[in-house]
């Protein structure tokens, strides 16, 4: 891993200032070769020396470190090695050290700015951000299911943001600003290898994210298809759309606050009920269950027993588009039904 590191730092020295750079480097090795071959050549007569000896004094030498347990006792030795590899060695090696320190802080800059590409597989893709508080529960409540895993890294792409928000610094957060439209920006998230990508509304509250987002869909379902996407959109008008354009979950911002509004009025606690069953905090939580490869079970009362076992509790079957909440016992279960329940964690069937 550390040799991967000081590899990439030293093609970026060398892609910046190329020429200049080289023959520091060259001039460098010089210095060593010539240290180490100086040093057995002038202290073969104080004892018998080797080339790799050589080698070491002029490494501790011109970085400075002086370990003291080989060093030159001619006169020549010290003079004509020791002191060109304390001034023009360590002077190379400054100049050197310095470049790769800058071109670290430049690459992480890029990165922080989103000028750089990444090489991710597996991960996340969130799109547009509307509200720096509203990304940071959306991707806490996605790392929360044990499905996604807290490790999984996220990729946020938008053409707003000035530089990656210093909530997700450091929490394996990466950044791509650019236009989510275009092949380049999606390429530079690494959207062909991604697992999911969440599209937010860029803007809640003007009706044309919509057809933005409407773009971003199509642009990614062209190339990507094995995606999982989840779309907001503002007018309900415009799920049919999205439908078209392939996209995997929709949600409507103003069809669900409108309900949620007047169920609360309705059913106090109606909101809080809600917060919990679809937040991934500890406690009980709203689950969609395969049941493929699980045991054959006929009846939504085995099925309810089953439940009953894992520490769940059925509140209904979806079968295709159809969500039949409390089915009677009687209900037979077909293939491709997946049980809805509420319980602490996901459990599987097979």
């Amino acid at each position: 891993m550390i040799f991967r590191v000081i590899f990439h730092y030293f093609a970026l020295l060398f892609h910046k200032k190329r020429g200049k750079n080289l023959r520091a480097c060259g001039i460098l090795l010089f210095v060593l070769l010539y240290g180490a071959t100086g040093f057995r050549y002038f202290e073969r007569e104080a004892g018998e020396v080797t080339f790799v000896d050589g080698l070491w004094y002029s490494l501790v030498t011109m970085t400075t470190v002086g370990y003291g347990d080989i060093f030159p006792k001619t006169p020549l030795g010290r003079f004509a090695v020791g002191v060109p590899l304390m001034f023009v060695g360590i002077g190379i090696l400054g100049y050197i050290l310095t470049t790769v320190s800058s071109a670290l802080v430049f690459s992480q800059g890029q990165k922080r700015r989103g000028m750089g590409s990444t090489n991710l597989s597996g991960h996340i893709v969130l799109i547009n951000v509307p509200g720096v508080a509203k990304v940071e529960q959306v991707i806490r409540e996605l790392r929360r299911d044990p499905s996604i895993g807290g490790d999984t890294e996220v990729v946020i792409v938008s053409e707003d943001l000035d530089e990656l928000p210093a909530v997700f610094q450091g929490h394996d957060v990466h950044f791509v600003k650019g236009n989510p439209t275009r092949d380049e920006t999606l390429t530079r998230a690494s959207i062909d290898r991604a697992a999911y990508v969440v599209i937010l509304c860029r803007d809640p509250k003007e009706p044309a994210s919509d057809n933005l987002n409407l773009a971003i869909t199509l642009a990614i379902e062209s190339r990507s298809s094995q995606v999982v996407s989840a779309v907001e959109c503002i007018d309900p008008g415009m799920e049919e759309l999205l439908r078209k354009a392939k996209c995997d979950r929709i949600v409507c911002l103003s069809k669900f606050q409108s309900r949620f509004i007047s169920h609360e009025l309705l059913n106090p606690g109606a909101q809080r009920l809600i917060e919990d069953l679809t937040g991934s905090a500890d406690g009980q939580q709203l689950y969609f269950t395969d049941m493929a490869g699980g045991p054959q079970l006929a009846t939504c009362a085995d099925l309810r027993a089953f439940c009953h076992r894992a520490d769940h509790v059925l509140i209904g079957i979806r079968r295709g588009k159809e969500q039949i909440l409390n089915p009677p016992d009687t209900t037979p279960l077909l293939t491709g039904d997946a049980a809805i329940t509420i319980g602490k964690r996901r459990f599987a069937f097979n």
